[in-house]
């Protein structure tokens, strides 16, 4: 199956090629050619395609009156080619193919140490534990003036320069120059590069007495590994229950998906298969009992839960195995293999379609001319959509639930939208960093000097301090915030103010420790299993 699919991707793009390098050629070049064209397109005539292709570059480097990148003009056509199939199918250039690795893989080289820019300087907010950066003696707090011997302090510098800076080859070493609690170091910090390991699990403890809460980033190549591991360690806690939180998960490798799906088996099951024009019927099974083959289960998705996390939770769902709760999801039921080019980019092919247990495709109906590819989990505006389950699409489990296919995983429990999520006004303050900007000028002069459990148990924004925000919109960063949108965004931004000072404090699981607190999705997801909200 996959030499045939690299073959056709080959011969698609070699058309592509040679229609778009014919055009640049363009009517002149063939009228003044004559006689010598007409031979030339008739001894190619009887070569393969990409003898084709490969006299036409040759061409074009050795006679055209005018140099150009034969290597972008390669590039656009099979851009070309690929634009024109499913939207999930992709051309990635050397440097995306190496970001998706890394994100996947869950770790780079580099030095652990994660920043945001305040009023031009560069603040430390996050590091690794044990990372290189931490272990040269950076702290969360430390402010970055000079990278190398590269200033960046007090200057826009480009993102893109300040990582190439800070990234290198593993072994190799960067002096970063720091200012700490408004004094600036004698001495830069020498931190010696080194591979870096990125959790795909954002937070995983004890939610409530008995039940555990797991949430999931994306599927990489070490998510299995580092979720089974967590299983064993809230086993070993008293967990019973679980609520697995899958929500905004865009997906990632499908044998991940499946190896954490079967966690929640004794038994052998069938997970999934999948079938494609080129590719027969492939079945996936659960190989060996699960970590957690018999505790309650509860599944969290919403409108951005996608791909891999819709084959978790599909099976969990088909099967009998979990309740879903939250809202429906994405509907991406299209597996994509990657395959490679000599020059590093490679081409992400739709191969197949993936189904349920119970036979589910849950791919949406799509248009790709008002499709980006590349934003696909920022909304259902970018679709063209049929949005209405067919009864054609009905199915009934073991127990006699019913599920639906046709476009996404609708949850056995529906949790409306909240309108003020998806209100302009507090989109337009989400997407403008204003809350990371008042967060970081405001609490970060000092750590606090209380533990995180009490933090998270008894820290609240004071509403001094909720009114000292809604003014800084109004005054620095030109956000007309009335009293009524005040009143009604108010618990909203104070969850998330509260969560980002958390994260600075504690790290990324106090965030979602903080978060979960007044969670909806949570609340309902832990009276699905018969528990009460914990109160704080």
């Amino acid at each position: 199956m996959q030499k045939s699919i690299k073959r056709n991707i080959f011969v698609a793009a070699t058309y592509a090629a040679v229609l778009l390098l014919g055009l640049l050629l363009g009517q002149n070049y063939a009228e003044e050619q004559g006689s010598n064209q007409k031979r030339t397109f008739s001894s190619l005539s009887s070569n393969s395609n990409s003898d084709k292709l490969q006299y036409l570059i040759q061409l074009i480097s050795e006679n055209y009156v005018d140099n150009i990148s034969v290597d972008t003009v390669q590039d656009e056509a099979i851009e070309h080619v690929v634009s024109r199939l499913d939207p999930f199918s992709t051309f990635l250039r050397p440097n995306q193919v190496l970001a998706k690795q890394e994100t996947l893989e869950g770790s780079f080289d580099g030095i652990g140490v994660e920043y945001f820019r305040l009023k031009d300087t560069l603040l430390v907010v996050g590091m690794v534990s044990a990372g290189p950066a931490e272990k040269s003696g950076m702290r969360i707090g430390d402010r970055i003036l000079k990278i190398g011997s590269k200033d960046v302090a007090g200057k826009k510098v480009p993102e893109a320069e300040i990582e190439k800076l800070i990234r290198g080859k593993k072994g190799t070493a960067v002096f970063i120059s720091i200012q700490r609690n408004g004094q600036t170091l004698v001495n830069p910090l020498k931190v010696i590069r080194d591979q870096v390991n990125v959790s795909s699990l954002d937070a995983s403890y004890m939610i409530a007495p008995k039940t555990a809460y797991i949430k999931i980033r994306r599927f990489g190549h070490k998510t299995a590994d580092e979720f089974k591991q967590s299983l064993i360690d809230l086993r070993k806690s008293g967990a019973q229950d679980l609520i697995l939180d899958l929500r905004n998960n865009g997906g990632g490798f499908v044998h991940t998906a499946i190896e954490l799906a079967g966690q929640f088996f004794k038994e052998k099951r069938l997970l999934m298969y999948t079938e494609g024009a080129n590719e027969l019927r492939q079945d996936y099974y659960s190989e060996k009992p699960g970590e957690f083959g018999d505790g309650r289960v509860v599944v969290l998705i919403n409108e951005s839960t996608a791909s891999a996390s819709e084959i978790l939770s599909g099976a969990l769902q088909d099967l009998d195995r979990a309740t879903v709760v939250g809202r429906r999801s994405y509907g991406k039921g299209l597996v994509q293999e990657q395959f490679d080019f000599s020059d590093g980019s490679a081409v992400n092919l739709t191969v197949a379609r993936y189904y349920t247990p119970l036979g589910r495709c849950i791919q949406r109906k799509y248009s790709r001319a008002n499709f980006d590819a590349a934003k696909y989990m920022t909304g259902f505006d970018l679709w063209t959509l049929d949005t209405e389950f067919s009864q054609k699409e009905m199915f009934t489990t073991s127990k006699g639930k019913l599920v639906f296919g046709g476009g996404g995983i609708l949850p056995d429990v529906n949790i409306p939208i909240d309108t003020n999520e998806t209100s302009a006004k507090y989109r337009e303050i989400f997407h403008s960093n204003a809350i990371e900007e008042f967060v970081y000028d405001r609490f970060t002069k000092h750590l606090p000097a209380y533990s995180i459990e009490n933090f998270i148990s008894g820290y609240h924004l004071p509403t001094s301090e909720f009114n000292l925000f809604i003014s800084f919109l109004n005054a620095q960063k030109r956000i007309s915030v009335n009293s009524d949108e005040a009143k009604n965004l108010h618990d909203l931004i104070q969850s998330d103010i509260e969560a980002l000072v958390g994260r600075y404090y504690f790290g990324r699981e106090a965030y979602y420790k903080i978060k979960n607190r007044s969670d909806k999705f949570i609340e309902i997801g832990l009276k699905t299993l018969g528990y009460q909200m914990p109160k704080v």
